[in-house]
């Protein structure tokens, strides 16, 4: 079999990828156009080579044009009515409330048997139709009064032909400029083994999977998806809409050996922290992006410019909650008007929401999904680093694949034109450091297959590595992953790296088994092996630093504590330390810096809590004027700790010695802004908005 590499044209191994080679795209290009009917499902069953290969091609070919300057609009493709407000809240609300249009895709009818119970009243007769009708509505209430409008707003309803003659019934609703739009294509659910759903049809090409009439629908006739059918389906809605952000769910849940009750009570699938339709939607989302990077390249398009996010599920049940009261207030507020009551009258003859979640069950549901936000991919979003001339250079994944942006002139901060990089497609996280002689290496999470219907499904750890300092770059080298298998190699979590003193560069990644493994380069450019560093489960979203006298040092948020490897001495072996029970439960992953002392300072906020909190080895304190939720980045300046986090109401805030610094303009802020310190010890935070553009902040 050829790779495909080989039947798109693409340049082989050696080939550079600082530039595109000269005259090669326009041939690329027809080659691909020509063939792209043919390859079919394989753009999408194996669009890059798996990652037993040590050095994968680009997918495709570096130096592609970048397709930029769209206006923003957010995409959320999702399994069920609720996900959304479960799961992706409060980033989805900061997008809306500035203004960023939203489209909602939800892949199945959310019938499950047909019950939409009253809690303490007796059980009515099951009805699917009306169910899934009833669910709707919670939907409808839930967005008008996000954006701010009476619960009962009346909603435009169309209906929308999809690709193969398929069609949806889709809701809109607009307030001033801002806009929500809900794309039902209402699958069946998954109930269990004995009825098929997503899950089924992601595994079985051959599966034809009905979808479900819900009551008062414009679509009175069921319809059905293949495998091959959903995926285009979703292409086509990400061509047609073109959104500048993508939300999806988690493709690849943590492992999680639970007894079958209690399984079976947290509602998840045999064997993982989530429901068996999260991930097979999300799998879908991953592989329809793929296939919309590679048709609109192989017709000779501009690579999408676009950015991703993808969610934990029911993993928020097995770790400390994460949000803070004002943050979960907010967050659960939009969860009353989607479970309703029967009592309403809200004009829906089927139902007015999903019964089971009105009034307090968000809050008061032991499994407490809703007490936390936890994104699949932890980490800055742009790698900043400073070229010989002055000018900052920024790095991030767009278009699932690695663009660099320059300043065009030192501090002027206006970027220059993006540089495709290609090595896609990768997950929107990417690791970073830099060689003793100034050489930037930027680590990626790739998705190597992500085949369905049985096809393989692998994720590897990939290298990028500039030829001199400020240049251009090598071939994209494949590093192969902790947890070998089909299964194990899925789980793994974004590459962390940090360079010693002696030169040795140490790369640490989350594996399958939810404990940190490392490999590390010498300097002479060799790679050790991957290698298990033992201690306790953590989260991913690691903080690797070296102390004053050259330690390497890693710490990771567990369920009790914070995790803790280091040296003995600078060139030694990491090895697992005794947890540190010096501060609170992390409710965050913990940002680290070296101390004057010699030691580290960590930098977290502790579970379900608000305040900022500093562990150093003489106790632990809380910063004053630092309230606020998600992860702290961490930087050491000439003037003392400088720390970016976000505010209770999600603006960015600057910590340093001069005070706290609030970043109230400019345009939305995704998560992983990055915080760079110049030679000056000027901080400067970058990162990515809504319109999936770079913008800097100097304070």
């Amino acid at each position: 079999m050829h790779s495909m590499r080989d039947q798109l044209g693409l340049p082989g191994n050696g080939e550079r990828l600082d530039r595109p080679r000269r005259g090669a795209a326009p041939r690329v290009r027809r080659r691909a156009l020509l063939t792209a009917a043919a390859l079919g499902s394989a753009l999408t069953a194996c669009s890059v080579p798996p990652p037993r290969r040590t050095d994968p091609p680009p997918d495709p070919a570096p130096g592609f044009p970048i397709s930029t300057g769209r206006r923003a609009l957010l995409m959320q493709i999702l399994a069920h009515p609720d996900d959304d407000l479960y799961f992706m809240n409060p980033d989805t609300r900061l997008a809306v409330d500035a203004g960023t249009p939203l489209v909602c895709v939800y892949l199945t009818a959310g019938e499950a048997d047909g019950v939409n119970r009253v809690p303490g009243a007796p059980r009515p007769a099951p009805d699917k139709g009306a169910y899934s009708s009833a669910r709707h509505q919670g939907l409808r209430q839930a967005y008008a009064t996000l954006l701010g409008l009476e619960r009962f707003a009346p909603w435009e309803t169309s209906v929308a032909e999809l690709d193969g003659g398929r069609r949806a019934e889709v809701n809109t609703l607009t307030a001033g400029a801002r806009r929500v739009e809900l794309v039902f294509l209402n699958t069946a659910m998954h109930t269990g083994r004995h009825r098929p759903g997503l899950p089924s049809l992601w595994q079985d090409r051959r599966l034809v999977l009905r979808t479900v009439v819900a009551d008062g629908s414009p679509l009175t006739r069921a319809g059905s998806y293949t495998y091959d059918g959903l995926v285009d389906v979703l292409a086509g809605l990400l061509e047609n809409y073109r959104p500048t952000v993508v939300h999806t769910l988690d493709p690849d849940p943590d492992i999680q050996r639970s007894p079958e009750a209690v399984r079976r009570a947290d509602s998840e699938q045999p064997g993982y922290s989530d429901h068996p339709d999260h991930t097979a939607a999300a799998c879908f989302a991953w592989a329809a992006m793929i296939r919309w990077v590679a048709r609109t390249t192989a017709r000779g398009g501009d690579v999408p410019g676009f950015v991703t996010t993808s969610y934990r599920g029911y993993y928020n049940r097995h770790w400390p909650k994460n949000l803070p009261p004002v943050v979960l207030s907010a967050k659960a507020a939009h969860l009353v008007p989607y479970g309703g009551s029967p009592d309403w009258e809200c004009g829906n003859a089927a139902g007015c929401g999903d019964y089971n979640v009105g009034g307090d069950r968000p809050l008061t549901n032991r499994k407490g999904w809703v007490r936390s936000t936890h994104h699949r991919y932890p980490g800055a979003r742009v790698a900043v680093s400073a070229d010989p001339d002055g000018r900052l250079a920024a790095h991030a994944v767009l278009g699932l694949r690695v663009v660099r942006w320059r300043e065009t002139e030192p501090g002027s901060g206006v970027w220059g034109p993006p540089h495709d990089l290609g090595g896609g497609p990768l997950a929107p996280v990417l690791g970073s450091t830099t060689t003793a002689g100034g050489r930037l290496l930027l680590f990626g999470l790739r998705f190597a297959a992500l085949g369905g219907h049985g096809g393989d499904n692998e994720r590897e750890i990939v290298v990028l590595e500039q030829r001199a300092p400020s240049g251009g770059f090598l071939a994209w080298r494949g590093l192969g992953t902790p947890s070998p298998g089909p299964d194990g190699g899925r789980r793994i979590g974004v590459p962390v790296a940090v360079t010693a003193p002696d030169g040795r560069i140490h790369l640490f990644v989350r594996n399958a088994e939810k404990g940190l493994s490392t490999r590390v380069r010498e300097g002479d450019g060799r790679w050790s092996g991957w290698r298990d560093m033992g201690g306790g489960e953590v989260q991913d979203g690691f903080s690797a630093v070296v102390d004053g006298e050259g330690r390497v040092h890693v710490h990771g948020a567990g369920h009790h504590a914070v995790h803790h490897w280091t040296q003995d001495g600078p060139g030694h072996a990491l090895t697992a330390r005794t947890q540190i029970d010096a501060g609170p439960v992390p409710g965050t992953p913990p940002a680290a810096l070296p101390a004057a002392d010699g030691s580290v300072d960590l930098f977290y906020r502790a579970e379900a809590g608000a305040a900022l909190v500093s562990v150093h080895a003489g106790g632990t304190a809380e910063l004053p004027g630092s309230d606020g939720y998600g992860p702290v980045t961490a930087a050491v300046s000439p003037h003392g700790p400088a720390l970016l986090g976000r505010s209770g109401e999600g603006l960015l805030q600057l910590r340093t010695a001069a005070g706290v610094l609030m970043r109230t303009g400019g345009r939305v802020a995704l998560d992983g802004p990055a915080l760079h310190i110049g030679e000056e010890g000027r901080p400067t935070v970058a990162g990515l908005g809504t319109d999936a553009l770079p913008w800097l902040w100097r304070p």
